[in-house]
């Protein structure tokens, strides 16, 4: 058996080294804060090393700050997005109200205009709210949300601020049918508001546009006169506007000539209607023809009062329902 020779012990040449060695550096640490401390050298050493390795902080910083910069970006146009829509729903919203505004403006003012020609007028009227509208080229109606109830007759002459609308043809509890007077079955007695002519306007089917056939070629009619309601038949009350010739033409025999008027009522617009309650007294202009042609400056007179019961049978036959 080999003998017990006890623990090895450490070279001692290798502790000695290594305690020279870390003497050495104490001295040079030593040194090295002195020499600092007295001429700051080493601080502008700092400095120097700090300004090279400054690139390697910046590119080593470039991928936070890209995040930061992109997470900002994506807030902002988020941001942005929502408050874009939030503006949009405001515009939306305030483009509708100036809409209803400007209608209700316009409804004002169609009231206002009713209301001041019935003031003119000195009228007894009752104001109704127009229901439903058919304006179909061979249909043309108007249902008023007032009937019987509330005092509407048959035949009751309906007209706006601009003149005659037509008559009531039928009368239920609630509700009221109104013939208008440009439809095909329709026919008013006329007179020209200049001369005194009688003649019978016509519908035709048009919203825009009465016709004026029968015109005899010396009677005095020209374009741009104004026709009013004769009174004839007793259907309509005289001295309404009816509209306002806009051409004259000879027929297709060339006996006779016809005429183009334009509606002074607004049949395509508007939102109520006035009835006549009481026929007012026929204005004096309609009593006498200008320049002493009370009776119809023959000729044309004498073709209006030929016309004028079948002007007022046409009438009566448009007021069926």
């Amino acid at each position: 058996m080999p003998s017990y020779s006890g623990p090895t012990t450490p070279s001692r040449g290798g502790d000695v080294a290594g305690t020279l060695r870390l003497l050495a550096y104490l001295a040079l640490a030593l040194v090295l804060i002195v020499l600092d401390h007295r001429g700051g050298w080493l601080s502008q050493a700092r400095s120097q090393a700090a300004l090279l390795v400054q690139p390697l902080w910046m590119v080593a910083g470039w991928p936070g700050r890209m995040a930061q910069r992109l997470y900002d970006d994506a807030g902002t146009l988020s941001q942005l997005t929502a408050e874009n829509n939030r503006l949009r729903n405001d515009l939306l919203v305030n483009s509708a109200r100036i809409a209803r505004l400007q209608t209700l403006a316009a409804d004002n003012a169609r009231l206002r205009g009713l209301l001041g020609a019935a003031e003119r007028g000195n009228l007894d009227v009752q104001l109704a709210p127009i229901l439903d509208v058919d304006l179909d080229p061979t249909r043309q109606r108007l249902v008023l949300d007032s009937g019987s109830n509330d005092g509407v007759r048959m035949g009751q002459s309906v007209i706006d601020a601009g003149g005659l609308v037509g008559q009531v043809i039928e009368v239920r509890p609630v509700h009221a049918v109104v013939l208008v007077l440009t439809d095909p079955s329709h026919a008013v007695p006329v007179a020209v508001a200049r001369s005194g002519v009688r003649l019978v306007a016509h519908g035709d089917g048009r919203t825009d546009a009465l016709r004026l056939p029968g015109i005899p070629l010396s009677a005095d009619v020209q374009v741009g006169d104004r026709l009013v309601t004769s009174g004839l038949g007793g259907r309509f009350p005289a001295g309404f506007p009816v509209g306002e010739i806009l051409a004259i033409a000879p027929d297709d025999s060339g006996a006779f000539l016809v005429g183009e008027v334009r509606p002074a009522a607004q049949l395509d617009r508007g939102r109520d209607v006035l009835l006549l309650r009481t026929v007012p007294a026929p204005p004096p202009e309609l009593d006498a023809a200008p320049d002493g042609t009370g009776d119809g400056a023959d000729g044309p007179a004498d073709a209006g009062q030929a016309e004028a019961p079948d002007a007022g049978a046409t009438a009566e036959d448009g007021a069926a329902p």
